[in-house]
């Protein structure tokens, strides 16, 4: 019988995974930075602002919900996209205790500073 993964690692390290995954597309790294940058978007904000088609960003902001790495908040037919900062800060502060900081790229850092 195969096992799965979640028997074979604790809980963090399978969450931390998980983050790592939703985080491994430039285009939803495009897509947290933008709402970093700009604050909470809406889909239709995020593909002006992206070289991004219109499905290839719901696509992208599902996996990020997935992920819980994003929230979206609903006003009659208009829903808001956010950053979910305190769970992202979490991750980051994850990796950093595993891996260390010695010798990360000053930019990979900053992106944990949200």
């Amino acid at each position: 019988m195969t096992r799965s993964r979640a028997d074979l690692f604790d809980a963090e390290t399978v969450a931390m995974a998980d983050f790592a995954r939703a985080m491994s597309h430039p285009a939803r790294i495009a897509i947290l930075r933008r709402l970093m940058e700009e604050g909470a978007q809406t889909a239709g904000q995020l593909v002006a602002a992206l070289p991004l088609a219109q499905a290839t960003v719901s696509q992208h902001l599902r996996a990020l919900r997935e992920a819980e790495l994003v929230v979206a908040t609903e006003a009659g037919t208009r829903i808001t996209y956010a950053l979910e900062g305190a769970r992202i800060r979490h991750f980051c502060h994850a990796f950093q205790q595993a891996l260390g900081t010695a010798g990360v790229p000053t930019e990979a850092m900053r992106a944990c500073h949200i």
